[in-house]
Formats: structure tokens, C-alpha cells, sequence
């Protein structure tokens, strides 16, 4: 039973906000379990316009920190804008200054044709607008998007200590939002990358964990494996990968980044990021596999119809084949199209309008024979008795994967997919929770049971979540034994804002912290012990 938003209260998580020069106290009903005892960290965007200038994509806006600390029974928020180039620049100069995602910022009106000239062959200042994650490298924490740029953070006073430029330690054009971090500490992370003879490709990254000589671990990041690019001069767009024991996943979906049009168009006229996308529409989705210790890519062609895929859920082998779990929106078309802040913001009925062209979301399980031979040609591969996931052998050699459906509702994304990642990240594993997006408006937290499909749901009217985080209960047992965080935005209550508590086994309410302040949307983040 879906919710109806007629009132729009969901334009409010789109709405500029001040940062906090101390943490503020909070309203507390229910009671704070006592094993959180540290800190919940998330990043959205904050500032989306500068004076007159907006910023114009969900992807745009500046990135603003949250915290909320827990301590004997009690929590406080906090929140503080990351002083990046970008957010520094533009408050000076009161205007745009690095083009963002969706928003081009327009040459400085006070240079003259010359310097303006010759700044282009400077090339493009790409931004450092750290507004996606926040994760642990070593002792320390960096905020994160998409580009080369990581900037260092003190997760206790949310100061920015030091942005950091990824290209100067491996070959690399940027690395995703979204590593995988081992429980050692040694950090995961994919990005697009020059490969040999001027063909793109997609490096592996490792980072090792802490040093003994207290040493910084980025400066002995390795690329430990390569993937071939299917078109040499059009990367795929990638936004996480799969990694179980010794495997990783990447799944290379038909949405390309036309690096052509990347180079020329900025200098010529004013596009940005999302001007650069284009769709592959008879690629389909290749699947890679590539072993883990040591590095080895594994040359199968696996294939299947072409999907979006911002997230992987799980990743994990069983008798010689490994399960992946994932996000799917089914077809070719890129999803960040339908997220401009003008979409997001309209009435309830434009956004159904909207979403109603949209790709469909869907959670898929697709299922990769790791021992695969010739002569099965045509026959499924995938002998897992739990699964109906196939994969067929054709006669030119191509594997074609068919997924299993986990959940799929009309314009009902479970996205922002999180599970047990401490005890049960690359293994096999029962359950994930998720952000309900209703026609994109998130209005729900979701969990599924993924070997039965069994789904809970927490929603409220006029409440709009954020993804929710698990935390294990210490002694816990069960894989569900734990709570889920997210940030709630409550539009129309007394107090804007809480964060919320569920209970992890069936999304009851444990307890909530209200807020005086609105907290505008965030997208991902941490529980720090």
C-alpha cells in the first residue's frame, strides 16, 4: 500500500540549511540502546544555490556533514559544510566556480578574452564536492564522490583537514563512493583508468590497512586488477562493485561516459558531468569476474539485458558459482536524468508524471558459473537449488545471464541497499535493508529477506527517510540482531527532523531523537563505534 505525498513536503529535503556552530541537544522518546556509544556520519548536499546561482542536479548541491552522537542514553546533531575548493571558491566568489555534476559554472566574469582564453588550455578544474560517503582509510576518514579528489575529515569536529588527489598514488580517473573494506582494514575501490594503447579500463585499487610506521596507507594504494573496457574510448558509468571472498564483480552496464565529448564540450560551451553521458543501446550488461589474490582477470563473456546499477547489495560463492545481489532499473536509460532538483521539487503529480517514464527499479540476484566449459552449449549452467537465476551457453561463446527477481514493485525502488556487512559482507547471508523511493521520493524503509522475499516495511506519513545503517547488537546472534539508523525528515512536525531507531528483526520503533533544525537529504554514511 503506497503512500500519496499530495502536499509536496518532500521539496524540503531539497532545501538549503545553515551548518551548526555547536551540536545541539535532542528530544528523546523511547529509549537509546546503550551499545551505541559512538557516532553516525552521513553527507548530502546542503547548499544548493549560491547567491542567485542554483545549482541545478540532486548531485550539485554542496557537501554538508551530519553527526549525531550517542552518549548515555542521550544524543546530539551536528552538521558543518566540508571546506572544499569548490564550497570555499564559491563563498568567495559568490557564485559558482567549479561546474558540478548537473551546473556549469561560467568562466570569471572579470577576466578578460585573453586570461579566459588561456585558462582553457589549463584544463578543467574537476570538483572535489565530497557530498556522496564518508569511510574509514587507516586511522583515517575521508568524504567522498565520484572524481579523483577525497578530502580528509575529523569525524569528531567535522573540520576539513586536507583534500587529496587519488591520480598521485595510482592510474586512476577517479574511484567510487563506494569501497569495500575488509575487516582488517584494507580498503577495496574501482575506477575507470587509461589502459594499454590509449584503450580505457577499469583499475582495481587496494589500500592497505593501518601501517605499523604510522605511515599514511594511500601512499601504498596498488592496483591489483584490470577490466577491459568494452568500448575503448567510452567507459561504463560505475558506482560500486561486488567483491566476495576471492572474487570481484564488476558489472559494465550500457551507460557510457562519452570521454570525447567530456574533453571538448567543457572548454566550448558551458556543459557539465551529466552533459557527457550517452547510452549503449545494443551492448546489453556485461558482467566481469576477475579473481582476487593474486589479481587475475578471468576472460568469460558473461551478458545479460541491459540494466542501470547504481548498487550492489551482496556478493558472495556457493558450490563454484557466485551469487550477485543487486539495484537494477531495467533498460538502458541513465537514472541520474530523472534526478534534476526541478524534478524533485515539483508537485506529487509531475513527479508521478515523471517516474512513470523512468526505467523500473528491481532487486535482482544474478548467478555466475565460475567452471564453465564449451561443449555446455545451451544448457543452464547454474545448478544452485535455491535459485532460479539461469546462465546459458551460446554458440559464440557468450554466457547469457538471467537474474532471479528478489522485489519488484511499480515506481517502488529498494534502493540504498545495506546489510550486516561487519559478519556477513561477501558471504552467504539472508537480509538487507533498504530506502523505499516512491516515484524517487523516499518514503519508506524496507527490509528483505532474500532467500524467502519476505519484505517489512516502517513508514509514516509525510516522512521521508534516509538509508538506513545496521548496527550488530555486541552479543548478538542472529544476522538480524541489531538496529537500523536513518535520518528522518518530518516536514510538517513540531520538530523538522529525527533520527530514528528500528529494531532490525521487524522495524519497530526503539526510539527516536528529534531535532529543532530540518536536516535536508543525505545519501550515505557510517556508524562510527
Amino acid at each position: 500500500d503506497y503512500q500519496k505525498h499530495p502536499a509536496g513536503g518532500y521539496k524540503k529535503i531539497f532545501e538549503t540549511c545553515e551548518e551548526l556552530s555547536e551540536p545541539l541537544p535532542t528530544t528523546v522518546t523511547g529509549r537509546i540502546p546503550s551499545f551505541l556509544k559512538g557516532s553516525l556520519l552521513r553527507l548530502g548536499p546542503g547548499l544548493f544555490e549560491i547567491g542567485d546561482e542554483p545549482f541545478y542536479h540532486l548531485f550539485d548541491g554542496q557537501a554538508l556533514m551530519h553527526k549525531f552522537d550517542f552518549k548515555n542514553g542521550q544524543v546530539t546533531y551536528f552538521r558543518k559544510f566540508i571546506r572544499t575548493d569548490a564550497y570555499v571558491r564559491a563563498i568567495t566568489e559568490k557564485r559558482v566556480v567549479i561546474t558540478e555534476f548537473g551546473t556549469f559554472a561560467y568562466p570569471d566574469p572579470c577576466k578578460n578574452i585573453f586570461s579566459r582564453f588561456f585558462s582553457y588550455f589549463k584544463g578543467v578544474e574537476v570538483t572535489d564536492n565530497c557530498l556522496v560517503n564518508v569511510y574509514p582509510v587507516g586511522e583515517d576518514f575521508y568524504a567522498v564522490t565520484e572524481t579523483n579528489y577525497i578530502t580528509k575529515v575529523n569525524t569528531d569536529t567535522l573540520e576539513t583537514l586536507k583534500k587529496v588527489d587519488m591520480c598521485n598514488y595510482v592510474n586512476i580517473n577517479g574511484v567510487t563512493a563506494h569501497p569495500h573494506i575488509e575487516r582488517d582494514g584494507t580498503v577495496y575501490n574501482i575506477g575507470n583508468c587509461m589502459g594499454k594503447g590509449a584503450t580505457l579500463a577499469y583499475n582495481i585499487v587496494r589500500i592497505p590497512p593501518t601501517q605499523k610506521d604510522k605511515s599514511d596507507p594511500i601512499e601504498k594504494s596498488k592496483v591489483v586488477v584490470q577490466f577491459p573496457s568494452a568500448e575503448r574510448f567510452k567507459p561504463s558509468y560505475v558506482h560500486s562493485f561486488g567483491m566476495s571472498d576471492n572474487y570481484f564483480v564488476f558489472v559494465e552496464t550500457p551507460v557510457k561516459i562519452n570521454l570525447l565529448k567530456f574533453l571538448s564540450a567543457w572548454s566550448i560551451r558551458g556543459s557539465n558531468y551529466m552533459d557527457c553521458f550517452e547510452s549503449n543501446e545494443n551492448q546489453g550488461t556485461l558482467f566481469h569476474i576477475a579473481r582476487k589474490n593474486p589479481g587475475e582477470y578471468i576472460d568469460h563473456k558473461f551478458k545479460g539485458a541491459g540494466i542501470g546499477m547504481f548498487h550492489h547489495i551482496n556478493t558472495y560463492e556457493d558450490q563454484g558459482f557466485i551469487v550477485v545481489d543487486l539495484c537494477a532499473w531495467k533498460g538502458f536509460e541513465f537514472v541520474y536524468n530523472y534526478l534534476w532538483l526541478a524534478n524533485l521539487r515539483a508537485n506529487w503529480e509531475e513527479v508521478k508524471k515523471a517516474a512513470m517514464m523512468a526505467p523500473q527499479p528491481e532487486v535482482r540476484r544474478y548467478v555466475i558459473p565460475t567452471d564453465v566449459h564449451k561443449e555446455e552449449q545451451g544448457k543452464n549452467l547454474i545448478s544452485l537449488p535455491y535459485t532460479t537465476a539461469t546462465a546459458v551457453m551460446h554458440a559464440d561463446g557468450t554466457i547469457w545471464l538471467e537474474p532471479e527477481v528478489l522485489f519488484s514493485g511499480p515506481r517502488q525502488a529498494f534502493e540504498f541497499p545495506q546489510i550486516n556487512y561487519r559478519k556477513y559482507g561477501g558471504k552467504n547471508y539472508s537480509y538487507t535493508y533498504g530506502l523505499g523511493l516512491n516515484h524517487f521520493i523516499p518514503d519508506r524503509i524496507c527490509k528483505l529477506n532474500v532467500k524467502t522475499k519476505e519484505t517489512w516495511v516502517w513508514q509514516e506519513p509525510e516522512s521521508y527517510p534516509s538509508e538506513p545503517l545496521f548496527v550488530q547488537t555486541p552479543d548478538g546472534v542472529d544476522e538480524d540482531d541489531g538496529v537500523l539508523l536513518t535520518i528522518v525528515a518530518a516536514p510538517g512536525s513540531q520538530r523538522p527532523a529525527y533520527l530514528l531507531i528500528l529494531n532490525a528483526k521487524d522495524l519497530s520503533e526503539i526510539a527516536r531523537a528529534e531535532v529543532e533544525c530540518s536536516i535536508p537529504v543525505t545519501f550515505h554514511g557510517m556508524y562510527k563505534p
